[in-house]
């Protein structure tokens, strides 16, 4: 497999490239932490465009210590005011557990993968709540940023604020 497309695009891309100077500061004060999932296209769901926003993806939008430490340095040196936690509809983090998740892949490898954590759970809202409390109550994070649980539909285009 080659990579030879992706830096032909690349080449293209940099002949106009208009971003160069951009210090990094997130320009309208926005962290988004959503889902690896390549139907989301977080900029343009919330109108933003480039250098106006941090990007932290995971499996399913979790919040894993490395996010929460992405949250910690965007609100403190990237200008960050704002946190939106949102995971998505039809996630296949959501809609499996984490046994479900190890027996494909065990089916998949040919090896177990019991010993790797993934995150699964069929509790999205539960884990959403979690997830904005836990950034919510960091004695690092509180009362420095807003913090919001959202959920965006796939199908529609549109996010709902549920925290």
């Amino acid at each position: 497999m080659s990579f030879e497309d992706l830096l032909e695009a690349n080449r293209k891309y940099a002949e106009d490239f208009p971003h160069a100077g951009f210090d990094g500061i997130a320009r309208k004060g926005v962290l988004m932490i959503t889902c690896m999932d390549s139907r989301i296209d977080p900029l343009d769901l919330v109108g933003l465009g480039h250098g106006d926003a941090k990007i932290l993806r995971s499996p399913g939008g979790q919040v894993s210590d490395t996010m929460l430490k992405g949250a910690i340095m965007s609100v403190h040196l990237l200008g960050v005011t704002r946190i939106l936690v949102v995971p998505h509809t039809k996630c296949a983090m959501a809609s499996s557990t984490e046994k479900d998740i190890h027996q494909v892949l065990t089916e998949r490898i040919g090896s177990d993968t019991s010993w790797v954590t993934f995150g699964a759970s069929p509790h999205q809202i539960e884990r959403l709540h979690a997830d904005v409390a836990k950034i919510r109550s960091h004695p690092l994070i509180k009362d420095r940023a807003e913090v919001g649980g959202f959920m965006y539909d796939v199908d529609t285009g549109l996010l709902e604020q549920l925290l």
